[in-house]
């Protein structure tokens, strides 16, 4: 009886302490879905559209430490170049995952990893990467972007190309 006594109790005890946590991750949230715009506005090759969301002050560090960050306007820059360097460029959806995040310190975190699709303009050769983003919002907009990729097969593809130009 006391072994039912003490397994009831632990189980109030454990219901008791869950109910009294704040909800920290969400699949679903306004800045995803901010998110997920970039992305589209991204492929779609809608600068001023992608630009209008994020803070005027914010920096985005692909591939980049700390110190190297860059605005909206430099990383938009890099965005149009992929665009001349490809016939087409895409995300597998499938691949998706978002999260949102809000950490101890009271931060809003989105999270995403996906798969970049490209067809090199020169060549016709597909490139498929995974990439992570994070980006934290204040006020329902970016202003801290780290993104995670590998693109050495497309630098190791354009210093081929390169390489066959006279």
């Amino acid at each position: 009886m006391k072994q039912i006594i003490y397994l009831l109790f632990t189980v109030i005890l454990f219901s008791a302490c869950s109910q009294n946590q704040p909800v920290r991750y969400f699949s679903a949230s306004p800045e995803i879905e901010i998110t997920k715009s970039t992305l589209k506005h991204y492929v779609d090759g809608n600068w001023e559209a992608i630009k209008q969301h994020y803070a005027d002050n914010a920096k985005i560090l692909n591939n980049v430490p700390e110190g190297k960050g860059i605005s909206i306007d430099a990383a938009i820059k890099d965005y149009m170049q992929d665009h001349e360097l490809f016939s087409s460029i895409s995300y597998v959806t499938k691949e998706d995952y978002f999260e949102m995040v809000l950490t101890d310190e009271g931060e809003t975190w989105v999270n995403y990893w996906g798969l970049w699709k490209g067809t090199l303009k020169a060549t016709g050769e597909e490139f498929e990467i995974p990439l992570h983003l994070t980006q934290r919002f204040i006020n329902q907009k970016i202003v801290l972007e780290h993104g995670y990729w590998n693109s050495s097969a497309i630098v190791l593809a354009l210093a081929k190309l390169e390489a066959q130009t006279p």
